[in-house]
Order: C-alpha cells, then structure tokens, then sequence
C-alpha cells in the first residue's frame, strides 16, 4: 500500500466541495462511497471538508461507505477507532484540524478523529473485481490510487459498476492521471478540465 495521508489532493477535494456539495446538500440522505479507502485517510478527509461546507445540521445527512479490498484485515479497526499518526494528519489546515481531532492520552504523536466524523464513516471489506456494488442510491463514488493497477478491460467494467451504483445525476472522481474510458463516454458528462470530476448522465 503506498503511503497514505489526510487531505491528499487537495485540489480535488475543493473540487468536491465547490461542484458536488451545493447539488446534493439538500437531500435527506448524502451517501457517498469511497472505493480503495485504505487506512481511512480519504473518507474522513471528504467527511471534514464536507461538514465544513454545509455545516453540523446538514452534515448530520452525510453517510460514507469506505471500502477496500483489505487483503490484510486491520483497516476496519483502524478506520473504526479513528487513530492517527502526526505524520498522517500534519497537512491539515490548523484551524480544521484542532476541531476535527483530539490528542490521544498516553500515545503520544497520535490523535483521535471527533466522534461525529467517525459515526458518519462505515467500513466495508470489498473487492471492486467482484463488480458487483456493495449498495446503491450514492451522490458520490470516489475511487483514487486503485484503477491504476486494473487492465483497461477490468476499469471500464469497474467504472460501469460505479456508474450503476449512482443515483441519477450522482458524481463520480476518480485519480487526476486516469482518464476516463472512451468507451464510457455517453455515461458522464465532464465538469472540470483540471480533475477527473464527471457526473452520470
């Protein structure tokens, strides 16, 4: 697993906050997916940003499912506790950060994530080559640093299973240097030039 660490591409998470926030903050439920989350540092990060956003009352709406194949089996305790190293959480902006973590007593260099962020994130064992989604109904698909290591025959029925498991007008992001299959085309529509930010069509 390549090293991981919280607001990683921050361009593409202000993205998110600039195009996908507004068009679904007024729904009952936000439900987002995030596909390949690892160690958790990505859905907690959109689950900061996110709240940050829309605020505490319309963040209480926010449902992340964060999968990964977990070949290992410890990322859901990790991601359940809501732990982290200093390394980890060091590019967070100070403000953002002293309200979303705390110090963790008697482990020094660690910090616990703020319990209204940790009961919004669910964990989930999930082998995307299953192609078969673990829900349906999601606003947002995010799936980074996972596609790369797919064939291309494998990524476009991946992304086909995510475009599946959207609802209607639903985002999806995938990593800046994988671009969208041809193929897939007709299934999204492109909102920005400078991310892979599409939405379903």
């Amino acid at each position: 697993m390549a090293f991981t660490y919280f607001f990683r591409d921050r361009q593409t998470l202000d993205l998110i906050q600039e195009y996908v926030v507004p068009a679904i903050k007024t729904r009952r439920y936000m439900r987002i997916w995030d596909a390949g989350c690892a160690i958790g540092a990505e859905p907690y990060s959109l689950a900061i940003l996110m709240k940050e956003k829309m605020g505490q009352f319309l963040f209480r709406n926010v449902r992340i499912l964060a999968t990964d194949i977990d070949s290992n089996n410890y990322f859901g305790k990790t991601i359940a506790n809501g732990i982290y190293h200093r390394e980890e959480v060091c590019r967070i902006p100070k403000p953002i950060f002293e309200k979303s973590f705390s110090p963790l007593e008697g482990k020094p260099d660690h910090f616990i994530i703020a319990e209204e962020l940790r009961k919004c994130v669910e964990y989930l064992r999930h082998d995307l080559l299953s192609l078969q989604a673990p829900r349906s109904g999601f606003s947002l698909v995010v799936c980074k640093n996972v596609l790369l290591h797919f064939k291309v025959e494998e990524r476009i029925k991946v992304i086909e299973m995510f475009h599946g498991s959207l609802e209607q007008g639903g985002f999806l992001v995938v990593e800046r240097t994988q671009k969208l299959p041809k193929e897939l085309d007709h299934k999204f529509q492109s909102l920005v030039t400078n991310a892979q930010l599409f939405r379903k069509v």
